[in-house]
């Protein structure tokens, strides 16, 4: 494993990223490393992402004791502190607000059309976990329910979670997750969305298979889509009207990026 300041680096570079990219404003969204059995890095509440050094990284047990570090660690720390609870694989966890992947988390409409073979191999689908209040263990228990099939949960009313085998494979996800979002926006305003078929879904799985790669996929669980696409949206659709209301909203923040 990398030493500890270096992985205090790399947290910096994430956070610089998410932030550079548009994906947190201000002081929003929290990056963690899991460091041994009971150790974790993770960045500092009332920080900007896109200007922390290595010295305001917190290490905490996981319990969310501080062991070493000047500031307070985020106060969202218990979700990431509950995933690594969860996974024993996980070892990086990125939280953010994505504004178009955010848009359809408000919407209440989970990533879940089959158009792009990269997603389908590296995340599946990505659905949506129930709100829950921020800094409390409602947003934790609401994703606990999907960490057995998905490393990419959208938050209801709050932005995406994402999960890796390191903090570079964490955040790319994160990447993977609003450049989906986008895709799938255009495409619905381009006049709909035409979906790969089955059976090429199925021999892109055998690829992924065949690459070996690592972490969690509906694919491997054999996930009812129809029961987890979103708990407060029973049925995961949306009339013509919501979706031109949400086409008109989110196009009025994102068209730029789009172009």
């Amino acid at each position: 494993m990398q030493n500890e300041f270096q992985l205090k680096k790399d947290i910096c570079e994430i956070g610089r990223r998410i932030y550079q990219n548009g994906f947190v404003a201000a002081n929003d969204g929290n990056i963690s490393i899991r460091i041994g059995e009971n150790e974790i890095l993770a960045t500092p509440t009332g920080v900007s992402k896109g200007f922390m050094t290595p010295d305001m990284i917190v290490k905490t047990d996981m319990d969310g004791n501080v062991i070493s570090g000047k500031l307070k660690p985020s106060s969202e720390l218990k979700m990431h502190i509950d995933v690594y609870k969860q996974r024993d694989d996980v070892k990086s966890v990125v939280h953010a607000h994505p504004p178009t992947a955010t848009g359809y988390a408000v919407a209440g409409i989970p990533l879940n059309d089959m158009i792009m073979p990269e997603v389908i191999i590296s995340l599946g689908t990505v659905p949506i976990a129930k709100y829950g209040t921020p800094s409390t263990m409602e947003i934790p228990e609401n994703v606990r329910k999907y960490l057995d099939c998905y490393d990419g949960v959208l938050l209801e009313n709050h932005g995406a979670l994402t999960v890796g085998t390191d903090v570079t494979n964490a955040y790319f996800k994160m990447e993977t997750i609003e450049l989906t979002a986008k895709i799938n926006l255009t495409a619905r305003q381009l006049g709909g969305i035409k979906e790969i078929s089955p059976e090429n879904v199925d021999r892109l799985y055998e690829i992924r298979d065949k690459l070996g790669v690592q972490g969690k996929h509906p694919a491997t669980c054999k996930v009812d889509l129809s029961q987890t696409e979103n708990d407060s949206n029973d049925s995961g659709e949306i009339s013509e009207a919501e979706l031109g209301e949400l086409v008109s909203e989110i196009t009025k923040k994102v068209i730029s990026e789009l172009e």
